[in-house]
């Protein structure tokens, strides 16, 4: 007798609540199973006293800044980077609509998304400047000076990770800092969990907005909030009207590579501006920010749709 095969009913018909916990629960554990396995990795390499170090955030020593890649890539990057891909392929079995990982896009695209990102940095800088002025009332105070100590925790290990002492290191920056953690982000929230907010919102643009604010606060870094989030949008919007992940990667390390470059240039002082103090422009420069980085948004989404349109028929 001859039996067929079994259907397997697909993951996917778990609803979009359902598909949310489950991701949750996937990143969760690889995050976890990565920091773990990172420090076994620094206690065989390095012993005991570079855990504490690490815990003690003394970043002096270069035992201590090589075991915070180690904690950065292992314990970070990577779970990031295989927690959309496990999903989509083991939980709901659908990579092409979970990671949107197509390349079917015009190329004219990323030449618009580097001009917006160039021409939204006033923009950007308003909302650091607002952020940055943030104050509680006096009765959360303990809870801004927690959140202070954090956003100053973050920003030690961030300088650690960028002192760049020749060019092979701006490089290595430039590829782990840039390229690999804008594909990770990029894949788990424009590819999947925004894709998992709009079959569970029914609203694209409330799905975008969701997934940007889930993006910011996973930075725990909450005086860059704003801007992140802003950052988080565009980049919804480029994944999204493009149908591809792909425009919202190239922004994404177009944002960070430029902070790796900018630092390096700083550190060794070929530019005499720090890149991590804010200069103010006039409020023209503001207003007309603000107008082109408009502009672009709208020329994208024509060019994106228009494309998508062609391609239908």
């Amino acid at each position: 007798m001859i039996t067929e095969k079994p259907e397997y009913k697909s993951k996917a018909d778990f609803t979009p609540a359902v598909q949310f916990v489950i991701f949750c629960a996937v990143a969760i554990g690889l995050i976890t199973a990565g920091n773990v396995i990172a420090m076994g990795i620094i206690f065989m390499l390095y012993g005991l006293d570079a855990l504490k170090l690490i815990m003690a955030m003394n970043l002096t020593s270069p035992q201590a800044i090589q075991s915070l890649w180690l904690l950065q890539i292992v314990g970070t990057t990577l779970p990031i980077l295989f927690t959309p891909i496990v999903f989509s392929k083991f939980i709901v079995r659908n990579t092409s609509a979970y990671l949107l990982a197509g390349t079917r896009f015009p190329l004219a695209l990323l030449a618009i998304v580097f001009s917006l990102m160039i021409m939204s940095s006033p923009v950007m800088e308003v909302l650091i400047n607002l952020n940055q002025k943030m104050v509680l009332p006096d009765f959360l105070k303990a809870i801004e000076d927690w959140m202070r100590s954090s956003e100053e925790a973050a920003q030690k290990a961030t300088e650690a990770l960028l002192k760049m002492n020749t060019w092979l290191d701006m490089v290595k920056c430039l590829l782990l800092v840039g390229l690999v953690t804008a594909i990770a982000e990029e894949l788990m929230f424009r590819g999947t969990l925004q894709t998992i907010f709009i079959r569970w919102t029914n609203n694209p643009h409330l799905a975008i907005w969701i997934t940007a604010t889930l993006f910011s606060a996973f930075h725990i870094e909450f005086f860059g909030f704003l801007p992140r989030l802003m950052l988080g949008v565009f980049f919804g919007y480029f994944a999204y009207w493009s149908g591809s992940v792909w425009p919202a990667v190239w922004a994404h390390f177009l944002n960070n590579g430029s902070a790796v470059v900018l630092t390096y240039l700083y550190q060794h002082k070929k530019l005499n501006i720090d890149p991590n103090n804010q200069h103010a422009f006039n409020y023209s420069l503001y207003a007309l920010s603000l107008i082109i980085t408009v502009a672009l948004l709208l020329i994208y989404r024509k060019t994106a749709l228009e494309r998508n349109n062609l391609s239908a028929h």
